[in-house]
């Protein structure tokens, strides 16, 4: 793949998401940005935190922008991602030699120390006004013996580098159906709000469910795993688990809200996340329609409840704080509070459909 070779941080035209993707946009209709000046990270300052240049960990091989992954790095992808502002990810596993993984059904593979979970997060040729994809940033989960820790890297305006960045950066992006955004690079503290679990990182992604599907090529992504001799213990391969896919036509709408649901809020709404005090689970696992979130009272009301009285009202989106807060852009009100600064219409069309079909189970 060839990438844009000037990312001036402005001028991303996004031609319109999930099931839009086909509008031709003419220059007149493109929204304009001002351009600025790329800054660089002080690196001087940063190296104590990891490498303070991206091409230093050798994940690739040729230019950098072209993302070839090196030995022992593996390119994955999910059923059902997290949204973060209509940008695009490759994701690679960094596996250290002779490391493998056990298998786990459910949860996140518990990875061993050394590997190092890759995703970079960038806009295609299709999605801009440009001939080629930019690349936005790079962030790195990289399991130290201490633990997990989270690191974020950001390109320059050539493609030829990205650096650490550990403070955070907001870039100007020009959206055809949202307009001005300020694109928002996390800094450490923030990455590690959404990774908690009961007070410690953890990836969030690579679990056999997400896993568990055909790769650009039609071959499954586990399958190769074990066939590389990275995975062991695994059963036969109809007793997987799979995640549905949030945009598969053939899928139910109860199995696509969930997943969506699953990855965009129940890495902090569950048991043992950052949100457990809410009580509201909202990942797959869930046993009870009140943990769901089915008449069930938020916690806490004020400003982020919209003034109304259940997370989930079945049959009735337009009075479920769920759908209220996923509508809104106010930092005061919306969820995800963090990693979007735009509304998934996509996402919420897909929760209001859900929540109006549970009339049923009122």
């Amino acid at each position: 793949m060839r990438w844009i070779y000037l990312i001036s941080a402005v001028g991303w035209l996004l031609s319109a998401c999930a099931g839009n993707q086909d509008k031709k946009v003419s220059v007149d209709e493109q929204v304009q940005v001002e351009p600025i000046a790329w800054q660089m990270p002080d690196t001087a300052a940063y190296a104590k935190y990891g490498k303070t240049r991206l091409s230093d960990y050798n994940f690739f091989k040729g230019d950098l922008a072209d993302l070839v992954p090196a030995d022992r790095v593996f390119p994955y992808d999910l059923n059902t991602p997290l949204f973060s502002d209509y940008a695009l990810k490759k994701r690679f596993i960094y596996l250290p030699e002779g490391a493998t993984i056990p298998f786990n059904n459910e949860e996140v593979l518990d990875f061993p120390v050394g590997t190092v979970l890759i995703k970079n997060f960038y806009y295609s040729a299709e999605q801009v006004a440009n001939n080629e994809d930019k690349i936005i940033e790079t962030r790195l989960l990289i399991h130290d013996a201490d633990g997990w820790k989270a690191l974020a890297y950001l390109w320059n305006n050539e493609q030829t580098e990205a650096y650490l960045e550990i403070t955070g950066r907001k870039l100007p992006v020009a959206l055809i159906s949202a307009g001005n955004i300020n694109y928002t690079v996390p800094n450490m503290l923030q990455c590690k709000s959404c990774h908690d679990r009961n007070g410690k990182i953890t990836p969030i992604g690579p679990s056999v469910r997400q896993l568990n599907r055909a790769d650009e090529h039609g071959e499954n992504q586990m399958q190769q795993l074990i066939t590389k001799g990275w995975l062991h213990g695994a059963p036969v391969q109809d007793q997987w688990s799979q995640l549905a896919r949030w945009d598969d036509a053939t899928a139910s709408v109860d199995d696509k809200a969930h997943a969506y649901l699953e990855i965009n809020c129940g890495h902090c709404h569950r048991k043992d996340g950052p949100a457990k005090n809410s009580g509201l689970d909202l990942t797959t696992h869930a046993e009870g329609a009140l943990e769901k979130g089915v008449y069930k009272a938020p916690v806490a009301a004020g400003k982020g409840s919209g003034g109304l009285m259940y997370d989930i009202v079945p049959g009735k989106p337009e009075e479920s704080i769920l759908v209220f807060r996923m509508e809104s852009n106010d930092p005061a009100i919306m969820m995800p509070e963090l990693g979007r600064t735009i509304v998934h219409k996509e996402g919420v069309d897909l929760i209001r459909q859900w929540v109006a079909q549970l009339q049923a189970e009122k």
